[in-house]
C-alpha cells in the first residue's frame, strides 16, 4: 500500500493526524509534569528528546522529509513509546480526570491511525 492509497489528503487521514498530534502534545505535557517532580532540568531534557526523536527519525513516505530514514516498524516503536509513556506519566502526575482524558485520546488516536500503522509495517525504510 502506498501513501497515495492511504489517502493522504482524505478527511479521515487529516482527522487521524490531528488526533495523533493532540495525543503527542498531551504525552509531552504528561511526561514533563511527571519528570518535573524529580527534576526540572531532567523534565526539560526528556521532553526535548521526546520531541526530537520523531522529528529526526522518520519513515520515508510517511513525512515530507526524513532526516534519518528508518523502517516503518521503528516509527511505530517511537510513536508507541511516546503514547505509552504519556499515558503512564499522566496516571502518575495528573488528576484522575486528566489521565482518563489522555488515555481516551490515545485510544481514539490508535484506532484512527490503524491504516497508517498497517502501511508502516510494510515499509522497509
Amino acid at each position: 500500500m502506498t501513501l497515495h492509497e492511504l489517502g493522504a489528503a482524505s478527511p479521515t487521514r487529516r482527522k487521524a493526524a490531528v488526533l495523533r498530534f493532540a495525543t503527542e502534545v498531551g504525552a509531552w505535557a504528561a511526561i514533563g509534569t511527571a519528570f518535573a517532580q524529580i527534576s526540572l532540568p531532567l523534565a526539560i531534557a526528556v521532553v526535548l528528546a521526546s520531541v526530537a526523536v520523531p522529528a529526526v527519525y522518520a519513515t520515508p513516505g510517511d513525512k515530507h522529509q526524513a532526516l534519518i530514514p528508518v523502517p516503518g516498524w521503528a516509527t511505530l516503536v517511537i510513536l508507541a513509546a511516546t503514547m505509552a509513556g504519556g499515558v503512564a506519566a499522566a496516571w502518575i502526575a495528573w488528576p484522575w480526570w486528566g489521565a482518563i482524558a489522555l488515555s481516551s485520546l490515545t485510544i481514539a488516536s490508535i484506532i484512527a491511525e490503524l491504516p497508517r500503522w498497517r502501511w508502516l509495517l510494510t515499509v522497509r525504510g
